[in-house]
């Protein structure tokens, strides 16, 4: 257990910040998923490119706030973009 007031209070910040990256995980997951079950359903080209762009404005706030790795998120983005397009 901490001993100091520096180390509690950054147990205290730590729990605060794992519950906001764990909503923004949270958030991100889904917009992804939206995507992905309207490819599987093979919904109109239109539908899926608005939901691609929601995604990659998620995706990319996570990068920005340091949840995720830009590169992960570009690859991300990258595939979804290739399956979106592939819609007839």
């Amino acid at each position: 257990m901490a001993s100091h007031k520096s180390a509690e209070k950054c147990i205290r910040q730590t729990a605060r910040r794992t519950l906001v990256n764990q909503n923004r995980m949270s958030r991100i997951r889904t917009f992804v998923k939206k995507i992905e079950t309207l490819l599987e359903s093979k919904a109109s080209k239109v539908e899926a490119s608005t939901a691609l762009v929601q995604a990659e404005r998620e995706l990319m706030r996570g990068v920005s706030k340091g949840l995720l790795h830009k590169n992960t998120v570009a690859r991300k983005v990258s595939r979804l973009a290739k399956k979106v397009k592939t819609l007839a």
